[in-house]
């Protein structure tokens, strides 16, 4: 019997987080296999605006309506006691963002979710490691996508995460329709692109690099946000669902998205999988360095307290954010991962639903600093060398990780 494609890199996640999981050559392709799934074409997904383009884009292939929410100043994930009774009465299902690894309140939109009968979607691919009350990230959805090319410098590979093996076996089916054919030539640049990235480190060439990618216009975008091209993006519409309509974005950053690993990427990714816990004890030492400095949020402090969470990236939250970021190239380090503007500005109403309040949206993401863990101490030097004034929420308002959670207190204000 022919056994299921990435059968056992699912195994190793299932052993991880105890539930069904089924391999996929990245989260945004396991992300769309939920939507697919779980909401019928014309659905609205309640979600975040600080999030990444490419989701919303994976959102809109599925044939959905992306509805913004509300968020919380301190992490940009949704807000649930700030979205109107009304959002929720009128949307049929809710995803998560995980924003950098801090969770959403999901004890709060599990219970929401569950009143409404509504499936609750984790997008955990910033969230390996990641816990609330003990249980992992990944674990309170109807269905969770996870990233394995955002930990152990892997640039590929992602997991869905269901409750059962008859939704696993059909979710399977539905992959293998969506997978585009393996290329040798594409499976030895997946297999060989970390290893350059880590000589890149490793030989501290990441500033020239970096300089002459922008210089040459290597880069997919010119900006923080990948070019819109509203008037085409509008014509796809006539085909979703479909990934095939809206590839020119989904596709940014990651071309083979949906293409088919070959032995030599699952056997490479097997082999960093098994380094995953050294990686997430890392992040933690990391954390737990930059949660002491003056940029940290207050909520990763008292966070921190209990245990330095493995997160993927810190905000550090930044006056003159982005001149910053220009001027940390200079120390060997380059910031991604800025979700600025929020996906309601970006977009616009003929495309999402916006927030019906962007202010905390539109601050956190103007200010936030996204800093690797694994980078603590350089990006902790850069940042006092060059004097970086911190940034304090304009709104009175207590962060809060978990609404079944004591709030913390904020320090500093």
């Amino acid at each position: 019997m022919t056994m299921p494609y990435g059968s056992r890199l699912a195994a190793m996640m299932t052993r991880r987080i105890g539930r069904e999981c089924v391999y996929t050559p990245s989260a945004r392709l396991a992300l769309y296999l939920a939507l697919r799934r779980w909401c019928r074409p014309g659905a609205r997904v309640l979600m975040s605006p600080v999030n990444d383009d490419v989701i919303l884009f994976v959102v809109l292939a599925a044939g959905l309506r992306p509805v913004q929410a509300p968020v919380s100043q301190w992490d940009g994930n949704i807000d649930p006691a700030a979205v109107p009774e009304s959002t929720w009465r009128n949307v049929d299902a809710v995803l998560t963002t995980n924003l950098y690894g801090m969770p959403d309140r999901v004890a709060e939109l599990r219970r929401r979710c569950d009143e409404l009968g509504i499936p609750l979607i984790e997008d955990a691919a910033h969230a390996i490691g990641t816990h609330v009350d003990g249980r992992p990230i990944g674990t309170f959805g109807t269905a969770a996508a996870f990233s394995l090319s955002k930990h152990v410098a892997a640039m590929a590979g992602g997991f869905l995460a269901v409750d059962d093996a008859r939704t696993r076996r059909e979710l399977e089916l539905l992959r293998d329709d969506l997978l585009t054919p393996r290329r040798l030539r594409a499976d030895l640049a997946t297999t060989l692109r970390p290893l350059a990235r880590s000589a890149v480190r490793s030989l501290h060439l990441a500033r020239p690099v970096w300089r002459t990618m922008q210089r040459l216009r290597l880069l997919e975008r010119d900006d923080f946000r990948m070019a819109l091209h509203a008037p085409r993006l509008a014509g796809s519409a006539c085909h979703a669902p479909s990934l095939a309509a809206y590839e020119p974005w989904v596709r940014v950053d990651l071309h083979g998205f949906r293409t088919r690993h070959g032995a030599l990427v699952r056997g490479q990714l097997e082999l960093r999988m098994a380094l995953l816990d050294g990686d997430l004890a890392r992040r933690r030492a990391g954390v737990a360095l930059l949660s002491g400095t003056p940029w940290a949020t207050p909520a990763l402090r008292e966070r921190a307290g209990d245990g330095p969470p493995p997160l993927f990236r810190v905000p550090l939250l930044v006056h003159h954010r982005d001149a910053l970021l220009e001027r940390l190239v200079n120390h060997g380090v380059v910031a991604g991962y800025v979700y600025d503007p929020p996906l309601d500005d970006y977009a616009g109403a003929e495309f999402v639903e916006p927030s019906p309040d962007p202010s905390a949206a539109r601050w956190f993401a103007a200010h936030t600093l996204p800093a690797d863990p694994l980078l603590a101490r350089r990006i902790t030097h850069a940042l006092t060398k060059e004097r970086a004034a911190t940034a304090h929420p304009l709104l009175p308002t207590t962060p809060v990780f978990d609404t079944a959670a004591t709030p913390p207190t904020p320090l500093g204000q």
